[in-house]
């Protein structure tokens, strides 16, 4: 169904939003990148140290899990502290807690650094802020703002994870944490001197919004905590919520506590060097990059419910086929990662569309963080469970089957949102 943006008066050739999305694209992608490079030092440990995957794979678990539920109260910082602020804070975090790899010699200590630490750090610089920014500075193209941010996710696992496959395969584990601390510290000047927290603090309107539009007065400032549990206790009691919620525990499952975590180990139990390895799930993350711009731009044309029913469904019937790659020649799995990395996060975009849809513009960041959160709870929960099964029964087979089955489920869950009645008036879910 096409969808008819309101007209609004042309922007200027170059609006100060597009710089913003250009340094939280930045921010978000060494975050990103931090965040998936255990993927490659998963095996590399598991030999140093003498741990089982499984105990490795909890750290990581434990990771996800704080991603996630930092998001709601990392929105929150934003709104008392500002952008800058909250991603100036959330990278040094991420790169001081992935340094203190280097002292680990017990797996507790590995749960804290790579846990508590880089979960937090990296929660903290994720989408969620990217929700916020799409939501602050544009009110035109919204969606393809989403999506180039969205995007960050890929191109740093496209960027950094064959980066760092390859210098660990070269000169050890210990080298690629150096390099993604450094990589982080590089990005640090320019959120500094760049970001800024909303166009009113530079003069301007948000892009699409005519020059001589009334502004919109700034939401108060509030205790982070406050506002963060203020916004939960007026969604959960809607079933909108639990049903973003369920499709977006589905994604995190799917994506970053399956393939995200385990794939690379997975290619290495089949043969498949970890520098190839890499390199596939570089190939998916650059067909996701320009999935997540064509899903921006299909949610700013059409039906969002629609949109996500047939990327779960799509990702599903991929994760069916994986275990079938494995056992074909070598470009079975080159059919897989462009099938699936098109697919990959390209839910993100439509899913921010219909939280702001629902619960309004000026609460959708803070409620998307809460999404995020069952987000990444799926997400701990196959990370663990992966490597759980992977221990149990010697290959992830059954991992992909369950995987498979919930995306069939959450694609007809989707279709449900918007169409329960409430008695307080609902924005159209067809608008931008």
């Amino acid at each position: 169904m096409a969808i008819n943006n309101p007209a609004a008066a042309r922007p200027p050739r170059f609006h100060y939003a597009w710089m913003i999305v250009a340094i939280a694209f930045l921010a978000f992608l060494v975050s990103a990148g931090v965040r998936s490079a255990p993927a490659v030092l998963i095996v590399p440990m598991e030999q140093e140290f003498g741990w089982s995957r499984a105990a490795i794979s909890f750290a990581i678990g434990v990771q996800l899990l704080l991603y996630g539920i930092i998001g709601p109260f990392s929105a929150g910082l934003v709104d008392r502290f500002g952008l800058r602020r909250t991603i100036l804070g959330a990278l040094s975090l991420t790169a001081v807690s992935f340094a203190g790899t280097l002292l680990v010699s017990e797996t507790w200590q590995l749960w804290l650094v790579w846990g508590l630490g880089v979960g937090l750090g990296t929660g903290c610089a994720a989408l969620v802020l990217a929700a916020i920014i799409a939501n602050r500075w544009f009110v035109a193209r919204r969606g393809i703002a989403m999506g180039i941010m969205t995007g960050s996710a890929a191109a740093g696992q496209t960027i950094l994870i064959p980066l760092l496959a390859n210098i660990v395969g070269r000169f050890g584990w210990h080298a690629a944490i150096w390099t993604g601390c450094a990589l982080v510290a590089a990005v640090l000047p320019l959120v500094f001197l760049f970001m800024r927290d909303r166009p009113e603090d530079i003069g301007l309107r948000p892009y699409g919004v005519p020059a001589d539009a009334p502004v919109e007065p700034a939401a108060p400032r509030i205790n982070p905590v406050t506002a963060a549990f203020s916004a939960l206790g007026s969604a959960i009691v809607t079933r909108d919520f639990w049903l973003l919620s369920a499709s977006f525990f589905v994604c995190g499952a799917s994506t970053f506590g399956l393939i995200g975590t385990h794939f690379i180990p997975a290619c290495l139990d089949h043969g498949i060097p970890e520098a190839s390895a890499a390199d596939i799930l570089a190939a998916m993350g650059v067909c996701n990059i320009i999935g997540t711009l064509v899903s921006g731009w299909l949610t700013d044309r059409f039906d969002s419910r629609y949109l996500l029913c047939w990327y779960y469904g799509l990702r599903g019937l991929s994760l069916l086929f994986l275990p079938m790659a494995f056992n074909l020649p070598f470009w079975g799995l080159g059919i897989f990662g462009i099938f699936y990395g098109f697919d990959w996060i390209t839910t993100v975009p439509p899913t921010v569309r219909l939280t702001a849809n629902c619960f309004g513009v000026q609460r959708s960041g803070i409620i998307y963080g809460w999404i995020m959160v069952m987000h990444q709870i799926g997400a701990a929960v196959f990370a663990y469970g992966g490597g759980l099964v992977r221990t149990e029964f010697g290959d992830y087979a059954n991992a992909y089957y369950v995987s498979g089955a919930i995306c069939f489920i959450a694609a007809l869950l989707v279709l449900r949102i918007g169409r329960t009645s409430h008695a307080a008036p609902r924005p159209a879910l067809a608008g931008a």
